[in-house]
């Protein structure tokens, strides 16, 4: 067993005023985003936690990654056969989170997740490296396989298969929208003394932005 409780860490890269933030959490968003990617220390900025809550009742967290973000919501891809993609087909309410350790930044996202258009769909999955294109197809997400060699051989069919053939999108999978309904910015502060503000949607589509305490 390991004792962890003196890990310590000081935060004091920067801080969150309300005289510094806009009154739109996207373009609030937006900002942080590029400040991250510029920032450097992040392998992926765009990699976010999405929880759902499963069939079995339990809140389920895996990483997977942001491909889209504009004034409609926050977009990724899936397969809406997956343990993830039932889930929140089944229970639309989902939380996304980024961490950003380099710029010792948190944001925390509710919303509502919903199936994007089939034009978008169908245009991302084209717009994949056709190795991606064929793993999808080989994958059936989140069921039981009996070994790593079933996906390879899978594979190796479909590349001889789709050799000199477009690689047609499966029926179920394609991207997920999550619309906000809550966007919470979290910046880590000295003495534990966090800047977290938090943009709440009005039934007017205006957001309320309150600070809370760390």
């Amino acid at each position: 067993m390991s004792d962890l409780s003196n890990y310590r860490k000081s935060y004091e890269k920067s801080e969150l005023l309300e005289s510094m933030i806009n009154e739109n959490p996207m373009m609030q968003f937006r900002k942080w985003f590029y400040e991250t990617e510029e920032f450097g220390g992040v392998d992926e900025v765009n990699a976010m936690t999405v929880s759902t809550i499963g069939l079995d009742g339990f809140p389920k967290a895996r990483v997977v990654l942001l491909k889209k973000y504009d004034e409609y919501g926050f977009t990724f891809v899936t397969n809406y056969d997956s343990e993830k993609g039932k889930a929140l087909l089944l229970n639309p309410q989902v939380c996304l989170s980024f961490f950003w350790p380099s710029i010792e930044r948190q944001v925390i996202i509710k919303g509502i997740a919903e199936k994007q258009t089939e034009a978008y769909s169908e245009g991302y999955f084209h717009s994949r490296p056709k190795g991606s294109q064929l793993g999808t197809v080989v994958s059936p997400q989140s069921s039981i396989i009996p070994n790593r060699e079933f996906l390879d051989e899978q594979l190796k069919n479909l590349e001889l298969e789709y050799e000199n053939t477009e690689v047609p999108k499966p029926e179920n999978w394609g991207g997920v929208l999550v619309k906000p309904v809550s966007i919470e910015f979290w910046q880590g502060r000295a003495n534990r003394l966090h800047d977290r503000i938090r943009y709440t949607l009005l039934e007017n589509d205006d957001w309320k932005i309150e600070r809370l305490a760390p």
